[in-house]
């Protein structure tokens, strides 16, 4: 492939970046540009955070991060747990790893914009030692884009899925299928009884190897090269699938009770990035992290009833 993977992730990640910010400033040019923020931290090769509130947007995080460490043994045993797809090799010590990914979330103003959140990654294991080209034992692409309305308006929703079926469908007719059922079980909420949002497509443990999400046998992108040009054609159709949408919602009318239902919704997003999205907990856990990053994806403003009910308790007898 030329140049290493890990170098042509980090130029790929930056570009789309770049474009996906460009984009949504030239939405309202009135507003003040994105502010970016960049630093190296130990283990942390890069990481770029841009970010804003706007007119049209309430909260808008468009992140990247290039980060190597060492899995010890613990993180080894959790994530073969959550990546049940992918074999990882045992080692007393830990093992070194590598992580390059681009993670979004954009939560706008108006009720009738709905939220959008997207992640699109690469992550590597390698074999211990001190050796520059250290011998990767494992490695595999994630990723995806799901949107997140507070009014389900059927036309968005049909642009949004048919925008992510047709990039899937340029490298193979299974994937998209596949990836939005794992879309609509992975944002679900147990104890709510519901989905987060409408879906779109997600997918984890894409290598070379079987996997369990798609049909044994079938056509599909195989190899490190035609995965990793699957993850620019989804990573590159985000701005196609969005941004149509948020430019015919940002300015319809709404009023204070819209307000308040896209607040209780917000809620619910709340509830299942801090209870149950893996990669709030992996970051959470990783060392050096930064946490203001990591929780970016969090709304600036959020709801829930009976919370005074449940914090005081009432006489509620006649």
């Amino acid at each position: 492939m030329g140049s290493s993977i890990r170098q042509q992730v980090e130029s790929f990640i930056l570009e789309l970046q770049n474009d996906i910010v460009s984009a949504l400033e030239k939405l309202d040019p009135t507003s003040p540009p994105f502010h970016r923020d960049s630093w190296v931290r130990p283990k942390v090769v890069r990481a770029i955070h841009a970010s804003t509130a706007n007119f049209i947007l309430e909260k808008a995080g468009i992140n990247i991060s290039i980060v190597h460490g060492n899995l010890p043994p613990a993180a080894i045993k959790q994530m073969r747990a959550d990546h049940t797809s992918m074999p990882l090799p045992d080692h007393p010590g830990g093992l070194p790893f590598f992580a390059a990914g681009i993670s979004l979330v954009i939560h706008p103003r108006n009720p009738h914009a709905p939220t959008v959140h997207a992640n699109y990654r690469y992550f590597e294991i390698t074999a211990p030692g001190d050796a520059p080209q250290q011998e990767i034992l494992a490695w595999w692409f994630g990723g995806g884009s799901d949107l997140t309305p507070s009014y389900l308006y059927p036309a968005d929703a049909a642009h949004f899925h048919t925008t992510m079926k047709r990039a899937c469908e340029e490298h193979s007719p299974v994937l998209y299928p596949a990836f939005k059922k794992w879309c609509d079980e992975y944002f679900y909420i147990p104890h709510r009884g519901e989905a987060r949002g409408i879906g779109g497509i997600f997918f984890d443990d894409l290598n070379s190897g079987p996997h369990a999400h798609l049909p044994p046998n079938a056509a599909r992108p195989a190899d490190l090269e035609s995965i990793f040009a699957l993850m620019q054609t989804l990573g590159r159709a985000f701005l196609p699938s969005y941004l149509p949408i948020l430019s015919a919602r940002h300015a319809s009318p709404s009023t204070p009770e819209e307000r308040r239902w896209q607040l209780l919704r917000r809620g619910r997003y709340v509830e299942f990035n801090l209870v149950y999205d893996r990669g709030t907990k992996f970051g959470l856990a990783t060392p050096g992290a930064r946490i203001e990053s990591i929780l970016m994806s969090l709304p600036e403003t959020a709801k829930a009833e009976l919370v005074d009910a449940l914090k005081n308790p009432r006489d509620w007898a006649e």
